[in-house]
């Protein structure tokens, strides 16, 4: 999703604000777009830094190499910088969404969920609902538990484009709330989507086995094994599906196996039903 959304930024970086034609600023400028299609960032900024140094920034006008070295900046980690940059730009030019995004990508880098969503909020205000930024936000929402928030942006986006990780995100957004029925549901659609997605089989089973449907938490769990065969996780959980079914001797193999490679949670259901299996 994010490497799209850096496309835009990127484009962004080479459309003329209408940038006042000083020949010297103009060869500066020339020269550090060459370096930063080198990946050299270090003295494409510097060569950004020139250019602002000699402008001043007396006009909007000159807000082109600022923006440049924004993304400069971000491009070579340089997180406060480019923050800095971006902070100036955005007064100047508040209609413009790819700086926002920009910005957003950043507080992304320092793990500043709050002042990420305040950003892509202003983007998807500015674009009307981009399906990427709602997805994005949508993520956010669940970090930050504001599920049904969360819920809204997956719904809306489900009717734009659907495709399995947006019904797979919409399922877990059900499940944080108790709503177990529509997570499975989603699971479900998401596997109609696409029916090689390993992450749609491996919840359903989890899901199923929590509403105590073992049968149909096995057939979930036997496909995302065969896409997946060392999910250990998923072998846990195809375990417990078979002791509930009764099918001890199988079941109890494939806990032994969860608790030795590191699933402690396996020695509860082993106490339970394999003591006496696994000692025959």
């Amino acid at each position: 999703m994010h490497k799209s959304l850096l496309i835009g930024i990127l484009t962004l970086a080479s459309y003329t604000f209408g940038f006042a034609q000083n020949s010297k600023w103009a060869a500066w400028e020339t020269e550090a777009d060459t370096l930063m299609g080198r990946e050299d960032f270090k003295k494409a900024i510097a060569l950004y830094t020139k250019i602002i140094k000699a402008s001043g920034l007396k006009q909007k006008d000159n807000y082109r190499p600022l923006y440049k070295r924004a993304v400069a900046f971000y491009s070579s980690g340089q997180w406060q910088p480019a923050i800095a940059d971006i902070t100036k730009f955005i007064p100047e030019f508040p209609q413009n969404y790819q700086a926002r995004i920009l910005r957003a990508l950043v507080y992304r880098e320092l793990n500043d969920a709050d002042n990420q969503l305040i950003d892509i909020e202003s983007a998807i205000e500015l674009t009307g609902g981009d399906p990427q930024l709602l997805h994005w936000r949508g993520s956010l929402l669940m970090e930050k538990e504001e599920y049904q928030r969360a819920k809204n942006d997956f719904k809306q986006i489900i009717q734009i484009q659907d495709d399995p990780e947006i019904e797979m995100n919409l399922a877990l957004v059900h499940y944080s709330m108790d709503e177990l029925d529509s997570a499975l549901m989603a699971v479900n659609k998401a596997i109609e989507l696409d029916g090689t997605y390993g992450a749609a089989y491996y919840y359903g089973g989890a899901f199923a086995l929590e509403l105590e449907q073992y049968e149909q938490a096995l057939k979930f769990l036997d496909v995302a094994l065969r896409l997946e065969p060392e999910n250990l996780q998923a072998q846990f959980y195809k375990g417990i599906s078979l002791v509930e079914l009764k099918r001890e001797e199988e079941g109890c193999r494939y806990l032994n196996k969860a608790f030795y490679s590191g699933i402690d949670d396996a020695a509860d259901y082993l106490k339970q039903y394999c003591y006496e299996v696994l000692k025959d």
